[in-house]
């Protein structure tokens, strides 16, 4: 699930695979999964690749991934996951 501020920035930015990404892992990573707060952060470079990567809060990284093309339109972007909810942080 998720709220409507990230059904907004999926929208807008045609990122619903950064959620599904989100999402995903969840199932096929029990050390990201285990984790009841994660941040999640995608820092998109001058080249349109990207690098995203989970951290569980306390900055220590669980799950990273270089993502080879991306038309982000933002250069970072930092979602929060908790009790199995994708929100922004400003939704907190």
């Amino acid at each position: 699930m998720f709220t409507d501020g990230v059904k907004y920035l999926a929208d807008k930015a045609g990122a619903y695979w950064l959620l599904d990404e989100i999402a995903l892992i969840q199932r096929y990573n029990r050390k990201v999964a285990v984790k009841e707060f994660q941040v999640w952060t995608l820092i998109v470079g001058a080249n349109n690749t990207a690098s995203l990567k989970c951290e569980d809060g306390n900055g220590n990284v669980l799950f990273s991934k270089d993502i080879g093309f991306t038309d982000f339109p933002l250069d970072e972007i930092r979602l929060w996951f908790a009790n199995d909810v994708i929100y922004l942080p400003s939704e907190h």
